[in-house]
């Protein structure tokens, strides 16, 4: 709807407001008159389009009217034409200096004043489409953010319900694959903690750290598909048999593999790589030093050092001295040197893992207190 644009008309004398009135009316403008700057500052709000202000007022002049609505809230950007007789530049600079955005000097020009105030007119139209279309894409942007913080709370759960889901199907996996081997829940747990103790001792990130606790324990996985007679037999295996014990880290890599979860694939690599040595000569593939990736590297001290110090079917458990001498002599051949390294330095926080979470007792030796500058 189209509406008429409002001015109004500050000046101390009846006749000239009278006469610009009369004016504005005749160029088709809507106007309001006062007499002094306190009324201006008490009637002016946002539905005025612009300002004709005589710098000669009372007890307020134009000057200060001007600053006063350039520090007022909601009419700072309205557009002010300087009205005044006298014609002295520096005059004119201190109604720039305040804020106005034009002058006039008296006795008015019609056709100036029409160009003067359809220019301001024409710039406060498009200032007032520019504040218009930004408080909507304002409030476009607070909808849109709003409903996609909504979306990703929503995402979030859906995928910690999915990570959670995830993590219970692995544990009971790796569960399995420990009872088929007659360990128990237990050797998951150790595994998850050391490993997750020498990851951070060897500078991994938190994430990461958290991903070797959450996925280290898949590394036995393809026990499941060895055959009880020789994954259980008490005695020397035989040479098919031993290659049939090498197989679980391929079986397991294809159970975990393929998967688009960070937490399966890294599964897969654990399974993978935590029965080859730092020398190359271990399985499946060989690999040897860094072409080892270091959950590999990590995952083989914490299995052998778990596996010493517990009972299987074809062996009695070790002492902590005794499996630590291995280890020590095994660094550098079977193991990498800066795992053995963080390993040494962590100990006494892997043996509080070891006793919060023993489900064995030492068979061929007494347990002994263990201190760590034995190593």
């Amino acid at each position: 709807m189209y509406r008429l644009k409002k001015i109004l008309i500050v000046d101390d004398e009846e006749t000239n407001r009278i006469l610009l009135s009369e004016i504005l009316e005749t160029l088709g403008y809507s106007s309001i008159s006062v007499g002094d700057g306190y009324a201006a500052l008490e009637i002016l709000d946002s539905t005025f389009d612009l300002v004709l202000l005589d710098v000669m007022l009372g007890s307020m002049n134009g000057y200060e009217v001007a600053q006063r609505i350039r520090n007022s809230t909601g009419i700072s950007d309205l557009p002010i034409i300087m009205v005044t007789a006298l014609s002295d530049k520096k005059d004119r600079l201190r109604a720039v200096e305040v804020g106005a955005n034009d002058f006039i000097t008296k006795p008015i020009d019609i056709i100036e004043l029409r160009l003067r105030a359809e220019s301001l007119l024409k710039m406060k139209d498009a200032q007032d489409e520019i504040k218009r279309h930004r408080s909507e894409l304002e409030q476009t942007v607070r909808e849109r953010t709003q409903t996609l913080r909504q979306t990703l709370r929503e995402v979030t759960e859906a995928r910690q319900k999915t990570y959670e889901a995830q993590l219970e199907t692995i544990n009971r996996l790796a569960l399995a694959a420990e009872l088929k081997d007659r360990d128990t829940s237990l050797h998951i747990k150790r595994m998850s903690k050391i490993c997750g103790i020498l990851a951070r001792g060897m500078g991994l990130s938190e994430n990461d750290v958290e991903l070797v606790e959450r996925a280290s324990p898949m590394h036995d996985v393809g026990k499941i598909g060895i055959p009880d007679s020789i994954l259980l037999k008490p005695g020397k295996l035989n040479k098919n048999e031993r290659e049939q014990m090498n197989k679980p880290s391929v079986i397991g890599a294809r159970i975990l593999g393929g998967s688009s979860s960070d937490l399966l694939q890294a599964g897969e690599v654990f399974a993978l790589t935590h029965h080859e040595r730092w020398d190359g000569a271990g399985y499946p593939y060989g690999l040897a030093r860094e072409k080892i990736p270091i959950w590999g590297r990590i995952t083989a001290v914490a299995d052998v050092f778990d596996a010493l110090t517990n009972v299987r079917p074809y062996k009695k458990a070790h002492s902590n001295e005794s499996a630590l001498s291995r280890l020590k002599e095994d660094s550098g051949t079977h193991f990498d040197p800066d795992v053995i390294d963080v390993f040494f330095l962590n100990l006494m926080e892997i043996l509080n893992v070891q006793n919060k979470y023993n489900d064995t007792t030492v068979i061929d030796t007494p347990e002994k207190r263990f201190h760590p500058d034995v190593y």
